[in-house]
């Protein structure tokens, strides 16, 4: 698969486990948004970006992190190359990407250009870590 479908893909799972949880979710008409639906949270409405998660393994062949790139690049620079733009809470409330069968909804205002979610705890722990679970779909939804 090219990249392209491979987001539509990830994109496809998030809508259809926002379902199987018995939200609502609304798709913008074309491509120009900076968002790529909108959840429906008890009459609430979120924007989320859908990413793909890069799995990282660790040397025992088990998934030690997901590394998702939280940007959007606009045309080119120049010096013919594009440039990296960070998302606002103006144009989106989370990222939501899908692992192992469920979505991990991550705040905008949490990531620059990319986050790293952690599955396994780090060798050396500290205070700006983002464990996988913190962000799982229905402990986030609890919240809202």
């Amino acid at each position: 698969m090219d990249t392209k479908q491979i987001g539509n893909l990830t994109e496809l799972q998030c809508i259809t486990r926002f379902y199987e949880l018995g939200y609502s979710v609304s798709i913008p008409y074309g491509d120009s948004e900076k968002y790529d639906f909108i959840l429906d949270i008890n009459g609430n409405l979120y924007k989320l970006q859908c990413k793909h998660a890069t799995i990282h393994y660790n040397e025992n062949n088990e998934p030690e992190f997901l590394v998702i790139k939280t940007r959007w690049q606009s045309g080119y620079t120049k010096n013919s190359s594009y440039k990296d733009h960070k998302y606002t809470k103006q144009e989106i409330d989370f990222f939501v990407t899908h692992y192992n069968g469920k979505n991990y909804l991550i705040p905008v205002e949490q990531c620059s250009l990319e986050k790293t979610l952690r599955i396994l705890p780090p060798k050396h722990p500290n205070k700006t870590i983002t464990m996988l679970t913190t962000c799982e779909d229905e402990e986030v939804l609890k919240k809202m």
